[in-house]
């Protein structure tokens, strides 16, 4: 819906996504089995340069911290998408109907945005739990210069070909959702062991950290799918 006036056109804010589905316990088993059963997508160099410095600084296994380093960058083509999305509002004001699907798709890149920020809340709460140390420079500098490089080309890709920084999100949220799945998979005990609930409000109460876990991949396995999706129609018209 639109307010007109005199003077402009004021957007009515399109209601937010619910945000992935979660999952009930056997759903969450299932989810992981599917995940492990599908190879993953075939990774281009601008992914590969971004994953190759995590696991030489972090390990190839998965872990907590490892995990929170994915998590701070993961949040970042969402927000180059939200950039790019206003510019194109201010572009299109003039052009009601194409403004506001514009606006629709910013709404959407905020709340995948924060559906990341809770995964980033959540596995710096199990990095404080677990009494792992995070140094400045492997759990600030790093993160901010990797975030930082995965930023400008994203928003470069968006500008050039839309469908480029699609897939480059949707080969990023495929690793993030293999990492999870296969870590809980090499970590049965993960199963024996409470979901602490700090962010049970907002993102649901499991009945492990194996649960939480499990639900964190398949989000990412959603957020790669819409992403997939996007690529069929990257431009907004």
């Amino acid at each position: 819906m639109t307010i007109t006036t005199a003077h402009h056109t004021a957007y009515r804010r399109p209601e937010a996504p619910s945000g992935p589905p979660k999952l009930d316990r056997d759903q969450l088993r299932r989810a992981q089995q599917d995940t492990m059963d599908t190879p993953r997508m075939a990774y281009g160099l601008l992914a590969r340069m971004m994953f190759k410095p995590v696991d030489l600084l972090y390990g190839k296994q998965g872990s907590y911290t490892k995990f929170a380093m994915l998590e701070i960058i993961a949040r970042v083509p969402y927000q180059a998408w939200e950039r790019m999305g206003y510019w194109a509002v201010h572009r299109h004001a003039g052009r009601s109907a194409l403004a506001r699907r514009v606006f629709e798709r910013i709404v959407e890149a905020r709340a995948d945005q924060d559906n990341e920020q809770w995964h980033l809340l959540i596995m710096q709460d199990l990095v404080q739990r677990s009494g792992h140390k995070q140094g400045w420079l492997l759990h600030q500098a790093a993160p901010w210069l990797i975030a930082f490089f995965y930023y400008h080309v994203s928003w470069v890709l968006f500008l050039v070909r839309p469908d480029w920084s699609y897939r480059l999100n949707a080969e990023f949220e495929d690793h993030a959702e293999h990492e999870y799945m296969t870590f809980v998979a090499q970590n049965p005990d993960l199963d024996f062991v409470p979901d602490p609930g700090t962010y049970a409000a907002e993102y649901g109460r499991y009945r492990s950290v194996a649960d939480l876990l499990r639900q964190i991949g398949h989000d990412e396995r959603t957020h790669k799918l819409d992403s997939l999706e996007s690529m069929r129609e990257p431009r907004v018209r």
